[in-house]
């Protein structure tokens, strides 16, 4: 029992991590080496990279019962013969992991009930009948049981699963009812708009798949309708003199058969994919102890406790710590893995082994530059670190004759409107600081100059560096008048 409820944290957990993971940084350099992430040559996760398909459109047709109400399709209290109507669905559907997912789906159809086929326009001396036409949108969660529940020593094709239905959505529908004792005479008794708070409804079911193709699944299903609404069933609620049923909801049952395409290049659907099935592929210690044991099919080159399979970083170093598609964690993004990183939470460059450079002041003529004013991403707030580099700014400028441009600029994300007020807005609050701890401000003046001076120009998109390098494309700097 231990093993099985490991398999299903397995089973649960692993596609979430697989689909979060992706890669901010590139290099032109030979990574991964011992000193990088080498997140460069890490697969992006995109539409192109993933290994199953996600998306499906699904569509069926059946026959829907009118059940708990005061006229119903099936023979008995409330009916004179068995009378069935018609349904179809149309859906656009999502799986999220290997055991859930997401419908948006379609209904329509026309129930009978009651005491004759409204269909056939023949009297009834018993009692009346009644047809209602109906459609509804609503949105679904898909629950795969075959999955959720798979133990690791099913050995089996995987060619069935059970899934579980359930949702809420609107529902439209025009209810006719047919008199005893009259003929052509169905007269719309109900109608409810879409969109309403009158016509909010729900369903519940089960459906068992059978994978007939790659991209082809077969699919008998029965939902559960329930409508809220005791007009429903067309018999007009308390107005019909035959009232059987005190339920104030009018319910259907809806058996369909259907068929689900598959969308994608990919050889499995996510749904399909049992990834129990693949990290235990010869796990059978019951059947003969003595064989060994293969946990992953194509190994484990770099020893790190990911498979090659998954594995998108196959020569991690050793020691390294890794998430869980075995690319070496890098906590502070600036291209330096946690196992070589002096720095570990704050970004810095490969050649100071991810530490941030000291900040320094460099004269060229009558340039003066002071490095390190850097900021998070989307913010002009002045960070603790920044405060003992303005210090030294106001003790330096104070000391001076000259008269300073303070420089405000920005990284390459966002549009050029954004970045130049983003720069001015950084480079006015470094020169308020400067200001509110004794320097003239007959000294000073703000400029925003955006993205156009960057330290890094080639950073442009900034997914081409680091973090590090990004952020020091984020900063303030002076310039001597």
């Amino acid at each position: 029992m231990k093993l099985n409820l490991t398999s299903i944290a397995v089973a649960l957990i692993l596609p979430t991590a697989v689909f979060g993971q992706d890669s901010i940084a590139s290099s032109t350099g030979n990574y991964p080496n011992e000193f990088t992430s080498g997140s460069a040559n890490v697969s992006p996760f995109t539409q192109e990279s993933k290994r199953f398909n996600d998306w499906a459109i699904s569509a069926g047709a059946g026959v829907p019962l009118m059940q708990s109400s005061d006229l119903t399709s099936i023979k008995g209290y409330g009916a004179g013969k068995n009378l069935f109507g018609w349904s179809a669905y149309l859906s656009v559907d999502k799986a999220i992991t290997h055991a859930f997912g997401l419908k948006l789906q379609y209904d329509k159809g026309e129930s009978r009930q009651g005491f004759v086929n409204t269909k056939d326009n023949v009297a009834s001396p018993t009692g009346p009948g009644a047809r209602t036409q109906y459609d509804a949108i609503s949105v679904l969660g898909d629950l795969n049981f075959s999955n959720l529940l798979r133990r690791v020593d099913n050995h089996s094709p995987f060619r069935w699963a059970l899934h579980g239905y359930a949702g809420v959505g609107t529902l439209a529908y025009r209810a006719y009812r047919q008199d005893a004792g009259a003929t052509y005479n169905q007269n719309l008794v109900t109608e409810v708009k879409p969109f309403k708070f009158g016509s909010l409804f729900g369903q519940a079911g089960a459906g068992l798949k059978y994978r007939a193709t790659k991209s082809i699944d077969l699919e008998a299903r029965g939902m559960y309708i329930y409508t809220g609404d005791d007009t429903f069933d067309g018999a007009g609620g308390s107005s019909y003199n035959g009232k059987v049923n005190d339920n104030p909801s009018d319910n259907l049952i809806n058996v369909t058969l259907g068929a689900t395409l598959n969308l994608g290049k990919h050889e499995s659907h996510l749904f399909w994919h049992d990834p129990l099935q693949e990290i235990y592929y010869k796990l059978d210690v019951l059947a003969d102890k003595n064989q060994d044991v293969e946990v992953c099919k194509k190994g484990d080159a770099d020893n790190d406790g990911v498979c090659d399979d998954w594995d998108r970083q196959l020569n991690t170093p050793l020691g390294a710590r890794v998430d869980g598609a075995g690319v070496a964690l890098d906590a502070d993004l600036d291209g330096v893995i946690d196992l070589y990183d002096k720095c570990v939470t704050v970004p810095g460059p490969v050649e100071n082994d991810g530490c941030p450079l000291d900040s320094k002041a460099t004269v060229s003529d009558n340039t003066r530059v002071l490095e390190g004013i850097e900021f998070d991403l989307n913010s002009d707030r002045i960070l603790p670190s920044n405060t003992p580099i303005l210090n030294n700014a106001v003790n330096y400028i104070n000391s001076s004759d000259g008269s300073y441009s303070v420089i405000g600029g920005t990284d390459t994300r966002g549009t050029n409107a954004y970045n130049q007020k983003l720069s001015e807005r950084r480079a006015n609050n470094v020169k308020n600081y400067l200001i509110q701890n004794g320097v003239n401000s007959g000294k000073l003046d703000a400029v925003g100059r955006g993205e156009t001076n960057l330290k890094y120009p080639e950073c442009e998109p900034a997914t081409k560096c680091p973090e590090w390098k990004n952020r020091a494309n984020r900063r303030v700097y002076f310039e001597g008048k």
